[in-house]
């Protein structure tokens, strides 16, 4: 996936092209590191787009027998020419995998950190706070912290784990100092989510209604709907020969498909077939629509760099059909 390399310059650039040129008189060193463009090769850059994924492979690393404790980061920097690990351009995701009685420590440089039990159980400490976890758990922790996720003895556990970090590596900034996090650690059951779950498929879907979806929020970012400041989450669901209307937005999407037969999602033309706990990444501003050719529920969860285009003002929501 890597980008194509940028072609060689075959000739010296002439002078006063304004395409990078130095100052023309500089006394200091602040002077000489200035560089000028013009409204030509400067305006409205093309970059390297975002593109369409499905991660298997190190979703079959995280679940290998035998495999030890680690993070299998879901990368392809390289593909959109980033200079930092970052699966979009402003979030990273990974599958954690802590083998049985094993202890992983991460400390990861971003302001909070979702994560969702695929396998097994344990206890993650953060903070002070200590939260228990079985299969179907949903956490968001607080950035800045060292975190442990304990497995418990009996068999390897597997989280599935979405960070900021590239929001703040692209900016040179640090995680908040502990304490000081936008969030708090929350802790959504599996219990309590078929809970709300069931109440949601209980409500009329109304006029405009983008999905049938669950929304996690928390007392601190609740005024924004948002799991963190932000990355948005929910949980998606799609009854049995259904679909979600064709739709685009400015924000990245990251789904994990949780559950669901005969399911598959439409990006810009192209069909990606959901594949068990794999992770799809729908860029952003392309028409996409999810399909149920099942006959049970199918459900995904979506984190989306939601948050930052709320904020901004840009969010872009559009239905395409």
């Amino acid at each position: 996936m890597s980008a194509p390399a940028a072609a060689p310059r075959t000739a010296p650039r002439p002078a006063g092209t304004l395409d990078g040129d130095p100052p023309i008189e500089a006394a200091t060193a602040a002077q000489r590191r200035a560089r000028f463009f013009n409204s030509g090769n400067a305006f409205n850059l093309k970059l390297a787009a975002v593109p369409r994924a499905r991660f298997e492979a190190e979703r079959d690393a995280a679940f290998a027998d035998g495999a030890p404790s680690g993070c299998h980061p879901l990368d392809q920097s390289a593909a959109f020419d980033c200079r930092f690990a970052a699966t979009t351009p402003l979030v990273l995701a990974h599958y954690l995998r802590i083998d049985a009685g094993d202890i992983l420590v991460t400390r990861f440089r971003a302001s909070g950190e979702i994560h969702c039990v695929l396998a097994g159980s344990g206890e993650t400490t953060v903070g002070g706070e200590t939260i228990a976890w079985g299969p179907g758990d949903v956490m968001v922790l607080p950035g800045g912290h060292v975190v442990e996720h304990r497995a418990a003895s009996g068999a390897p556990a597997v989280l599935w784990s979405v960070t900021n970090e590239p929001a703040l590596v692209f900016e040179g900034l640090n995680p908040p100092i502990p304490g000081k996090a936008p969030v708090d650690p929350v802790h959504y059951t599996a219990a309590e989510i078929t809970r709300q779950v069931a109440v949601l498929q209980a409500l009329p879907e109304q006029a405009g209604q983008a999905g049938v979806a669950l929304i996690f929020s928390a007392e601190r970012t609740a005024d924004s709907r948002n799991a963190m400041p932000s990355l948005t989450l929910a949980l998606n669901t799609l009854a049995p020969g259904t679909h979600q209307r064709a739709h685009r937005h400015n924000a990245a999407a990251i789904t994990l498909c949780l559950d669901g037969d005969s399911c598959f999602s439409m990006i810009d033309g192209e069909r990606i077939d959901w594949s068990p706990l794999a992770t799809m990444i729908t860029p952003p501003g392309e028409v996409h629509s999810h399909h149920n050719g099942g006959d049970r529920l199918a459900r995904f969860l979506i984190v989306q760099d939601g948050g930052w285009h709320y904020h901004a003002r840009t969010m872009g929501f559009a239905f395409a059909e």
